[in-house]
């Protein structure tokens, strides 16, 4: 059985721990390799070779940094369907799906070359006499990511590309259940220029993520996952002194006004609903619905919904594959029945999907009407293809409701009124709007991130706001005196003017 190690300055090293844990392939439900799970032992030997290569790779120069970072991205241009494949296998979602994710990530990387001029500061001539100011951003030093299983190309390629690029070295923990893709990723930067010991892997659980937050070589730590440990990450790291920033759960609401168009809201409703199983934390998880065109709507959800083929990620004609674990498919199973239990109405039934004989870890897609604030089913993330559907009088009530979750990651609203659009970008309290749009993940040249118990730290992801977390910023004030050093003007207590 293959046997994955960490990837400690530029090589594999199976580390001093003898834990480990079996990754399975969700199609399959049969292990399919297993992890090693590192000790802070093993962390610290990441650590000396993350400060030990910068020293040099922070002094290297920004068009060297930009070709190697170039380098990297026509490797992993020409190896998408190889990182899709790997996905596939230890997630579980289809390889269309798989591969989208990559490219995804592929952007973000195209926006880490150019590093030159995102690293470029400002300059004022003049501040007061023969005085002149300017700005410059530097790199922290050791910077480490902790990402999470349902995107384990991309979310690690919103981290450590930008970081690199600014002249940090990075340290990445990926999530145990399906880290082969952040490995190949590694190995393709280091063939593509990329200094040993720029980039490491170290694998395992909570024992790491402790080592990590407590590591005094390591200036910031940025995280992705649920809400509970986004708040853990954050407050750990900032008792250490670290820069942070921590994505959290999401409960993202669909808003479709009686003017909508229903069948493209439908269509919209479905694909964020059920996509990669549902475990996106931009999933759309709760249609907030007029209920002036509430049952016409949800028909067409129900009808659009039973079409779908759901299979392994590997067969073509898959459009949704397997949860990741069985015990995470169990658990997305019992908010249907809890659901049922407090009196909604459960439409489509994804438990029907699968029995004790079923192969992997299939779930059928779920629709459940007539939720309401109070039930499980609406006030937990369920990270699964579970689609509640509220109905509300109107638009202001939609809005109330949506504006009164504690999660704020992202929001849509599907209508054709170009005012009623206005208003809802205006008023409503989320990090991410779509307008139309389902799932409003913004282009790398943006940056990704929610408001409230969605975000911890304030930064977003990738994008300006990636650059500005991994640097710090340096503002230098100089004079050079026409006249000798030595003719000083005297000295000044008061506090210096600029006049």
């Amino acid at each position: 059985m293959r046997r994955l190690t960490h990837f400690i300055d530029g090589t594999y090293q199976e580390g001093s721990s003898t834990r480990s844990a079996d990754v399975y392939n969700p199609a399959t439900g049969e292990v399919e390799s297993t992890v090693s799970l590192g000790s802070k032992a093993d962390l610290d030997l990441a650590v000396t070779s993350a400060a030990k290569a910068y020293l040099e790779w922070k002094e290297t120069s920004l068009s060297k940094r930009s070709q190697i970072m170039f380098a990297f991205r026509e490797l992993l241009e020409s190896r998408v369907k190889d990182v899709a494949k790997l996905i596939t296998k230890e997630h579980g979602k289809v390889l269309s799906d798989a591969e989208g994710e990559v490219r995804r990530g592929l952007e973000v990387v195209e926006f880490a070359c150019g590093v030159s001029h995102l690293l470029k500061g400002d300059m004022s001539d003049s501040v007061s006499r023969n005085i002149d100011t300017y700005s410059i951003r530097q790199p922290l030093g050791v910077v480490a990511g902790i990402t999470p299983f349902n995107f384990p190309a991309m979310v690690p390629m919103w981290m450590f590309p930008i970081a690199i690029a600014c002249g940090n070295t990075f340290i990445l923990k990926p999530s145990e259940k399906d880290p082969s893709a952040s490995l190949m990723l590694a190995e393709m930067f280091i063939e593509a220029g990329l200094p040993q010991g720029v980039l490491n892997v170290v694998h395992g659980d909570k024992e790491i993520v402790d080592g990590i937050l407590e590591s005094k070589e390591i200036k910031a730590v940025s995280f992705v996952g649920s809400t509970a440990v986004a708040r853990y990450i954050y407050s750990q790291a900032a008792f250490y002194g670290k820069r942070v920033q921590a994505l959290g759960g999401a409960k993202n609401h669909m808003v479709v006004a009686r003017d909508a168009d229903l069948n493209f809201a439908a269509d919209a409703a479905v694909s964020a609903a059920y996509g990669s199983a549902g475990e996106r934390c931009m999933a759309v998880s709760v249609v907030v619905v007029d209920e002036a065109i509430a049952d016409e709507f949800l028909e067409l959800v129900a009808q659009k919904t039973r079409q779908l083929r759901v299979g392994p990620g590997t067969q073509e004609s898959s459009e949704m594959g397997p949860l990741v674990t069985k015990e995470h498919r169990d658990r997305v199973a019992s908010y249907i029945e809890s659901a049922e239990v407090q009196g909604a109405r459960v439409v489509l039934d994804g438990r029907e999907s699968f029995d004790e004989t079923t192969k992997g870890f299939f779930l059928g897609p779920s629709l459940v009407d007539g939720v309401s604030c109070d039930m499980s089913v609406y006030r937990d993330e369920i990270f699964g293809p579970v689609l509640s559907a509220i109905r509300v009088k109107g638009f202001d009530e939609a809005v109330e409701l949506v504006n009164a979750n504690p999660y704020a990651n992202g929001a849509a609203l599907f209508t054709k009124s170009g005012g009623l659009a206005r208003r809802f970008t205006r008023e409503i309290d989320a990090g991410m709007v779509g307008i139309n749009v389902p799932i409003p993940v913004p282009v790398a040249y943006y940056s990704f991130g929610g408001n409230k118990e969605s975000l911890f730290g304030g930064s977003h992801m990738y994008g300006t706001d990636g650059v500005q977390f991994f640097t710090r910023l340096k503002a230098v004030t100089e004079r050079w005196p026409e006249s000798n050093l030595g003719d000083g003007q005297g000295r000044n207590l008061n506090f210096p003017g600029t006049h």
